[in-house]
């Protein structure tokens, strides 16, 4: 089979669609052909030796993957050949709230990922993908839209509430899509008027290009009367984290996801005088991954792909990626 690796050092250089053996499934294990896999900024940082700086090579990247079962290991139960499944972003992620164990086994790093024809699950680290998605379209679900289902969903957004989205990226265009489907108002930001555009045909309710109007928190609050929003989905990171407390309304919640912006100084007194909830968000569980797929397959939710490059040009689509010209998901057909 065909593989995307990572070896033997940090740096797009060093990545290679090479052949592997196929592998098999054991015990308790099923044995899936990738039909579709899809990029996260997270595998860019990856390769670049910033996000696990102790990755073992080679390593096979990728953490997103939809495709269908060929073959089932001794003991399986919940699969049969020719399902419909995505793989779950942490393997040992079943419920609840997340542990070292479940911390330790995320796809593309703490383990071999899924950028390769066939991919060996166990049994219970995948989900039925909804029958209205194409592989390509259930791909870009196992971590931005689990992620942006995560944060909307612990900070209680609905009805009368107004969340802050930070760019156009994958996470964002999917709690956009969510956030209005859930019943709130959606405010978003975005570097580029042509995408803001985009957005509010989305949906969205209001957006500023943050490069024109570098003030955007300032902008945020007066959408809310000088309130507030009650939610941000912080994907900037350190670098656009002070905004975001300051456009949050007093006890509102910011759910941290990215890293985008870069370094950055956050003064703690935002978060202690306004009692802001401050929430990491690493993806999230299998359980929150069915109940997203129930919750997109009743409102007929589609993800939205920019484009689609082939397994054989990885290299090419993390540059796009890096390019930030994307709007949405990047995928790569296998």
């Amino acid at each position: 089979m065909k593989a995307v690796v990572l070896n033997p050092a940090f740096g797009l250089e060093n990545l290679a669609v090479v052949e592997r053996a196929d592998p098999s499934p054991g015990a308790g294990q099923i044995l899936v052909r990738v039909r579709a896999t899809s990029l996260n900024y997270r595998d860019l940082l990856i390769v670049k030796g910033q996000y696990n700086p102790k990755l073992v090579m080679p390593r096979i990247l990728g953490s997103d993957a939809a495709g269908e079962v060929v073959a089932v290991g001794a003991g399986v139960t919940r699969w049969k050949a020719g399902d419909r499944i995505a793989g779950c972003f942490m393997s040992q992620w079943i419920d609840g709230p997340i542990n070292d164990a479940a911390a330790k086994s995320s796809l593309g790093s703490d383990r071999d990922g899924v950028f390769a024809e066939l991919v060996v699950f166990e049994e219970g680290s995948v989900v039925r993908i909804p029958d209205y998605l194409s592989f390509e379209e259930a791909a870009t679900l196992p971590c931005a839209a689990v992620t942006a289902w995560n944060a909307l969903t612990a900070s209680n957004t609905g009805p009368g509430t107004t969340v802050l989205l930070q760019g156009t990226g994958g996470v964002s265009i999917f709690a956009l899509q969510f956030a209005k489907a859930l019943g709130a108002t959606a405010l978003i930001t975005s570097g580029h008027d042509e995408k803001l555009t985009r957005a509010l045909a989305l949906g969205a309710d209001a957006g500023t290009n943050y490069k024109t109007n570098t003030d955007w928190e300032k902008w945020a609050r007066q959408q809310t009367s000088g309130v507030g929003v009650d939610v941000v989905v912080e994907v900037g990171g350190a670098g656009t984290l002070d905004r975001s407390l300051k456009a949050v309304k007093i006890g509102g919640h910011v759910a941290l996801i990215g890293v985008l912006a870069g370094g950055g100084t956050v003064n703690p007194m935002l978060v202690l005088m306004k009692a802001v909830h401050l929430q990491g968000v690493f993806v999230g569980s299998r359980a929150m991954f069915e109940a997203m797929n129930q919750f997109m397959s009743e409102k007929q939710i589609r993800p939205i792909i920019d484009r689609v490059f082939p397994l054989a040009e990885a290299p090419a689509a993390l540059r796009y990626l890096e390019s930030g010209g994307h709007f949405g998901k990047v995928v790569m057909s296998v």
